[in-house]
Order: C-alpha cells, then structure tokens, then sequence
C-alpha cells in the first residue's frame, strides 16, 4: 500500500517538476537587437507584475514564467505591436491582476472609490467627536 502511495505521489509530483527543468524561452534573458525596440518592450515589463512572485515586475523576477511572460513582450514587440496592444492581451489572458497600473473598469471602480469614502467618514467622524467636546 505504501508503495502504491508513493508511485502515486511521484506521477503527480512529475508535472510539477517539469515545469521548471523545460528550458527558458528564447528571449527570456536575450535582448532585442534594435535598442528602440527593446526599450519600448522593458518599459513594459516594468509594468507588468510577475504571477509567481507578486511584488516583482516581470523584468526583475527569475522565476520561469516571468521569463516566458518576457519572452512573449519581446516577441510581439518585435512583430511591430505597440505595447498598449501588448497589455490588453495580457490582461485579457490573465486578468487586471498582471497589470501595476490597473485602469478604472466597471469592476474595478469600488477599489478605487473606497478609500476616498473611508476617508470621507473618518473626517465626519473625527468633525462630530471634536464638535461635541467644545
């Protein structure tokens, strides 16, 4: 039984580790040849977050899928596309979570307001408690 256990857990082990050992994505870690091109694509990559790390941006993370996530801007930078093009279909792939400058979107536009409103009730608060006392 125990055997079987552990075969088990190493067939479900086997996708996990593949991940990792595939090799980077060609322009993981190369640059583009044209200097404007490859300025235009980091300046992008600054934007958008790594989904594996969460505080990085995908132009300082080492982890695969930030390479991949690099490789795919380079690419489609060098196809001509224009980086607004570039970060909708990012967004559109994986959420307005990959994005550090999410845009205000009928979703989104509570995550906005509610710190204005809390703002706004604290002052009233605060207004009323030293109105009372003097």
């Amino acid at each position: 039984m125990k055997r079987l256990l552990l075969l088990i857990a190493f067939i479900l082990a086997a996708p996990l580790s593949a991940q990792d050992s595939l090799p980077p994505a060609p322009y993981a870690y190369k640059q583009l040849d044209d200097p404007r091109q490859e300025a235009e694509a980091k300046a992008l990559m600054e934007t958008l977050r790594c989904l594996t790390c969460q505080g990085q941006s995908i132009a300082d993370s080492d982890a695969p899928m930030a390479g991949d996530l690099r490789h795919q801007v380079r690419v489609r930078v060098a196809r001509g596309e224009k980086p607004e093009a570039i970060r909708a279909w990012l967004i559109e792939r994986y959420g307005e979570y990959i994005s550090f400058k999410p845009e205000v979107t009928s979703s989104t536009w509570p995550l906005f307001a509610l710190p204005a409103l809390l703002l706004l009730v604290a002052v009233f608060v605060f207004r009323n408690k030293l109105g009372k006392k003097a």
